[in-house]
């Protein structure tokens, strides 16, 4: 994995994108304080470089009916790497899980699932994340409520 150079007007841009990405190049460039044909330049070198990986919509999930976010922390009963990699893409397939970590310590994953309600959560944990032949243990979470919530990296 490469650590990317930037410069400051590259910096300058990457934060104002992650605040908002709707914006218009024109308006990104004014506010990186260059002119819009190499904005546009830099910010196709930072998607090219993978820097930018993509731009999506922030949904507000209760909105749409999702009134649950829980977090697990998933132990396998064995780490190899064959059985972590069957695991991660069996986590693929689960669409209440929203994002997945492998990690170090008790647990091997965490995964943050966001469902419609309590009961479709307790679905999910009984019928298909502790059924999976990988999993030994799991430990589940329930949020109360998001008290901060910023980019992904602090630029």
């Amino acid at each position: 994995m490469f650590r990317a150079v930037l410069d400051a007007i590259d910096l300058r841009i990457l934060k104002e994108l992650q605040a908002d990405g709707r914006m218009t190049n024109v308006e990104l460039a004014a506010r990186a304080g260059i002119s819009a044909p190499p904005c546009l330049r830099r910010v196709r070198k930072l998607e090219e470089e993978g820097i930018i990986e993509g731009y999506t919509a922030l949904i507000n999930a209760p909105a749409l009916g999702y009134d649950l976010v829980a977090f697990c922390m998933v132990g396998l009963k064995h780490q190899s790497e064959v059985n972590l990699k069957a695991f991660a893409a069996s986590v693929q397939q689960w669409p209440i899980v929203r994002e997945a970590w492998m990690i170090n310590g008790d647990s091997d994953f965490l995964l943050r699932c966001t469902a419609h309600n309590l009961t479709v959560f307790q679905d999910f944990v009984i019928e298909v994340l502790t059924a999976d032949e990988n999993v030994d243990t799991v430990r589940t979470m329930l949020t109360i409520r998001q008290v901060k919530k910023l980019g992904l990296v602090e630029i």
